[in-house]
Protein backbone atom coordinates (compact mmCIF):
# COMPACT_ATOMS: atom_id res chain seq x y z
CA UNK A 1 0.00 0.00 0.00
CA UNK A 2 1.39 3.45 -0.55
CA UNK A 3 0.71 6.75 0.79
CA UNK A 4 -0.74 8.79 -2.27
CA UNK A 5 0.30 12.11 -1.29
CA UNK A 6 4.07 11.10 -0.72
CA UNK A 7 4.17 8.18 -3.16
CA UNK A 8 6.18 5.74 -1.06
CA UNK A 9 5.14 2.94 0.66
CA UNK A 10 3.62 3.15 4.59
CA UNK A 11 6.05 0.28 5.60
CA UNK A 12 9.25 2.86 4.80
CA UNK A 13 7.91 5.54 6.60
CA UNK A 14 7.25 3.60 9.68
CA UNK A 15 11.08 2.29 9.06
CA UNK A 16 12.47 5.92 9.07
CA UNK A 17 10.48 6.48 12.74
CA UNK A 18 11.62 3.51 13.98
CA UNK A 19 15.45 4.19 12.63
CA UNK A 20 15.55 7.74 14.98
CA UNK A 21 17.75 7.85 18.31
CA UNK A 22 16.16 6.58 20.79
CA UNK A 23 16.98 8.89 23.92
CA UNK A 24 16.47 8.90 27.39
CA UNK A 25 17.25 12.01 29.89
CA UNK A 26 17.75 11.78 33.02
CA UNK A 27 18.45 14.92 35.47
CA UNK A 28 16.49 16.37 38.89
CA UNK A 29 15.79 19.95 37.31
CA UNK A 30 13.10 19.73 35.02
CA UNK A 31 13.77 22.91 33.16
CA UNK A 32 17.27 20.54 31.91
CA UNK A 33 15.17 17.80 30.74
CA UNK A 34 12.66 20.06 29.12
CA UNK A 35 15.29 22.33 27.28
CA UNK A 36 17.17 19.10 26.48
CA UNK A 37 13.63 17.87 25.20
CA UNK A 38 12.87 20.55 23.09
CA UNK A 39 16.60 20.80 21.37
CA UNK A 40 16.83 17.09 20.49
CA UNK A 41 12.91 17.25 19.16
CA UNK A 42 14.92 19.82 16.52
CA UNK A 43 15.96 16.86 14.87
CA UNK A 44 14.70 14.41 12.54
CA UNK A 45 16.69 11.72 13.43
CA UNK A 46 16.49 11.90 17.15
CA UNK A 47 13.27 11.68 19.83
CA UNK A 48 13.42 11.52 23.31
CA UNK A 49 11.42 8.65 24.11
CA UNK A 50 11.83 8.61 28.53
CA UNK A 51 12.27 10.78 31.08
CA UNK A 52 13.59 10.60 34.78
CA UNK A 53 14.02 12.48 37.84
CA UNK A 54 15.93 10.57 39.65
CA UNK A 55 18.65 7.37 39.64
CA UNK A 56 15.95 4.54 40.41
CA UNK A 57 13.64 5.54 37.63
CA UNK A 58 16.54 6.11 34.98
CA UNK A 59 18.06 2.36 35.81
CA UNK A 60 14.52 0.78 35.70
CA UNK A 61 14.01 2.75 32.04
CA UNK A 62 17.25 1.68 30.59
CA UNK A 63 16.39 -1.53 31.50
CA UNK A 64 12.69 -2.21 30.23
CA UNK A 65 13.08 0.56 27.08
CA UNK A 66 16.30 -0.16 25.71
CA UNK A 67 17.02 3.64 24.25
CA UNK A 68 20.11 4.06 22.15
CA UNK A 69 20.99 6.96 24.35
CA UNK A 70 20.42 7.67 27.71
CA UNK A 71 21.92 11.08 29.07
CA UNK A 72 22.75 11.10 32.92
CA UNK A 73 23.51 13.57 35.11
CA UNK A 74 25.67 12.89 37.80
CA UNK A 75 23.45 14.15 40.42
CA UNK A 76 20.29 12.59 40.39
CA UNK A 77 19.19 13.35 43.94
CA UNK A 78 18.70 9.56 44.72
CA UNK A 79 21.62 7.42 43.33
CA UNK A 80 24.41 9.24 41.29
CA UNK A 81 24.67 8.79 37.31
CA UNK A 82 27.75 6.57 38.10
CA UNK A 83 25.49 4.43 40.11
CA UNK A 84 22.90 4.29 37.58
CA UNK A 85 25.77 2.35 34.91
CA UNK A 86 26.71 0.36 37.43
CA UNK A 87 23.21 -1.02 38.40
CA UNK A 88 23.03 -1.38 33.93
CA UNK A 89 25.96 -2.89 33.53
CA UNK A 90 24.57 -6.61 34.24
CA UNK A 91 21.74 -6.34 31.86
CA UNK A 92 22.15 -7.21 28.44
CA UNK A 93 21.35 -3.70 26.81
CA UNK A 94 23.03 -1.75 24.06
CA UNK A 95 22.42 1.53 25.40
CA UNK A 96 24.74 4.31 25.13
CA UNK A 97 25.68 6.00 28.23
CA UNK A 98 26.62 10.33 27.98
CA UNK A 99 27.30 12.21 31.38
CA UNK A 100 26.09 15.32 30.96
CA UNK A 101 27.31 17.27 34.25
CA UNK A 102 29.12 20.09 35.72
CA UNK A 103 31.34 18.72 37.64
CA UNK A 104 34.59 18.01 36.81
CA UNK A 105 36.54 16.64 39.59
CA UNK A 106 39.15 14.22 39.02
CA UNK A 107 37.64 11.34 40.74
CA UNK A 108 34.09 12.20 38.95
CA UNK A 109 35.66 11.45 35.87
CA UNK A 110 37.84 8.65 36.20
CA UNK A 111 35.06 6.82 37.96
CA UNK A 112 32.70 7.47 35.08
CA UNK A 113 35.32 6.29 32.74
CA UNK A 114 35.88 3.24 34.97
CA UNK A 115 31.99 2.44 35.01
CA UNK A 116 31.78 2.43 31.30
CA UNK A 117 30.14 5.50 30.28
CA UNK A 118 30.36 6.28 26.42
CA UNK A 119 30.87 10.54 27.18
CA UNK A 120 31.60 12.66 29.93
CA UNK A 121 29.93 15.99 28.65
CA UNK A 122 30.08 19.19 30.85
CA UNK A 123 27.07 21.10 30.62
CA UNK A 124 28.57 24.57 29.31
CA UNK A 125 29.12 22.73 26.02
CA UNK A 126 27.43 24.50 22.98
CA UNK A 127 23.64 22.86 22.29
CA UNK A 128 24.84 21.70 17.95
CA UNK A 129 27.97 19.91 20.00
CA UNK A 130 25.80 17.99 21.92
CA UNK A 131 23.79 16.77 19.23
CA UNK A 132 26.94 15.75 17.54
CA UNK A 133 27.98 13.88 20.05
CA UNK A 134 24.77 12.04 20.74
CA UNK A 135 25.07 11.10 16.61
CA UNK A 136 28.62 9.90 16.96
CA UNK A 137 28.15 7.88 20.43
CA UNK A 138 25.23 6.43 19.04
CA UNK A 139 27.71 4.52 16.18
CA UNK A 140 30.10 3.71 19.13
CA UNK A 141 32.21 6.55 19.55
CA UNK A 142 33.38 7.73 22.97
CA UNK A 143 33.73 11.32 23.18
CA UNK A 144 35.26 13.27 26.12
CA UNK A 145 35.06 17.24 27.25
CA UNK A 146 38.20 18.54 26.40
CA UNK A 147 38.36 20.41 30.19
CA UNK A 148 38.44 16.70 31.25
CA UNK A 149 40.65 15.89 29.61
CA UNK A 150 42.83 17.54 30.03
CA UNK A 151 42.20 16.87 33.89
CA UNK A 152 42.73 12.75 32.83
CA UNK A 153 46.09 13.51 31.35
CA UNK A 154 47.42 16.00 34.71
CA UNK A 155 46.29 12.94 37.01
CA UNK A 156 47.81 9.57 37.86
CA UNK A 157 44.61 8.11 36.69
CA UNK A 158 45.67 9.01 33.10
CA UNK A 159 45.50 5.64 32.28
CA UNK A 160 41.49 5.68 32.65
CA UNK A 161 41.51 6.12 28.32
CA UNK A 162 43.34 5.22 25.64
CA UNK A 163 46.25 7.28 25.08
CA UNK A 164 46.28 7.18 20.69
CA UNK A 165 49.46 8.45 20.08
CA UNK A 166 50.21 10.31 16.34
CA UNK A 167 53.96 9.59 14.99
CA UNK A 168 55.47 12.32 12.93
CA UNK A 169 54.90 10.42 9.89
CA UNK A 170 51.23 9.05 10.52
CA UNK A 171 50.39 12.77 11.52
CA UNK A 172 51.90 13.96 8.25
CA UNK A 173 50.09 11.06 6.38
CA UNK A 174 46.75 11.79 8.23
CA UNK A 175 47.00 15.44 8.12
CA UNK A 176 49.74 16.85 5.78
CA UNK A 177 47.82 20.30 5.38
CA UNK A 178 48.62 21.10 8.73
CA UNK A 179 51.90 22.17 10.24
CA UNK A 180 53.65 21.14 13.01
CA UNK A 181 53.33 23.81 15.09
CA UNK A 182 49.75 23.87 14.03
CA UNK A 183 49.61 20.15 15.28
CA UNK A 184 50.94 21.60 19.08
CA UNK A 185 48.32 24.67 18.98
CA UNK A 186 45.47 21.77 18.03
CA UNK A 187 46.80 20.11 21.80
CA UNK A 188 46.62 22.38 23.64
CA UNK A 189 43.49 23.90 22.36
CA UNK A 190 41.81 20.30 23.15
CA UNK A 191 43.29 20.60 26.54
CA UNK A 192 41.34 23.76 27.00
CA UNK A 193 43.59 26.39 26.49
CA UNK A 194 42.85 30.17 25.57
CA UNK A 195 45.00 32.16 22.94
CA UNK A 196 46.98 33.94 25.16
CA UNK A 197 47.61 30.99 26.94
CA UNK A 198 48.79 29.21 24.36
CA UNK A 199 50.77 32.43 22.99
CA UNK A 200 52.49 32.14 26.36
CA UNK A 201 53.48 28.00 26.54
CA UNK A 202 54.80 28.39 22.92
CA UNK A 203 56.51 31.88 23.50
CA UNK A 204 54.46 33.53 20.51
CA UNK A 205 52.38 36.46 20.24
CA UNK A 206 48.78 36.00 21.15
CA UNK A 207 48.13 37.34 17.33
CA UNK A 208 50.03 34.43 16.05
CA UNK A 209 48.51 32.19 18.43
CA UNK A 210 44.74 33.11 17.24
CA UNK A 211 46.04 32.77 13.91
CA UNK A 212 47.56 29.39 13.88
CA UNK A 213 43.41 28.54 15.67
CA UNK A 214 41.79 29.93 12.80
CA UNK A 215 44.23 28.03 10.25
CA UNK A 216 43.34 24.78 12.29
CA UNK A 217 39.52 25.40 12.37
CA UNK A 218 39.83 25.66 8.50
CA UNK A 219 41.79 23.34 7.40
CA UNK A 220 39.91 20.56 9.88
CA UNK A 221 36.70 21.71 8.04
CA UNK A 222 34.85 22.76 11.27
CA UNK A 223 33.34 26.12 12.87
CA UNK A 224 34.81 26.62 15.37
CA UNK A 225 37.93 25.26 18.47
CA UNK A 226 35.11 23.33 20.12
CA UNK A 227 34.88 21.30 16.99
CA UNK A 228 38.58 21.39 15.61
CA UNK A 229 38.75 19.47 19.86
CA UNK A 230 36.29 17.74 18.52
CA UNK A 231 37.94 16.38 15.76
CA UNK A 232 41.10 15.81 17.10
CA UNK A 233 39.81 13.60 19.82
CA UNK A 234 37.61 11.07 17.56
CA UNK A 235 40.44 11.02 14.95
CA UNK A 236 43.06 10.20 17.82
CA UNK A 237 44.94 13.01 16.37
CA UNK A 238 45.84 14.41 20.16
Amino acid sequence: MYNSIQNKPFSEKKSNIESKIRILIADDHKLIRVGLKSLFSKHEDMTVVSEAENGKDAVEKIKTQHPDVAILDLVLGDINGIDVVKKISDEITNTKIIILTSHIKDSDVTDSLKAGVNAYVLKDIKSDILVMIVRTINEGAMWIDPKAVSVLRNSQSASVIPQKTCSRANFRAQHANLTEREYEVLKLVVEGKSNLEIAKMLHISEHTSKAHVCNIIQKLVVDDRTQAAVKAIKEGLV
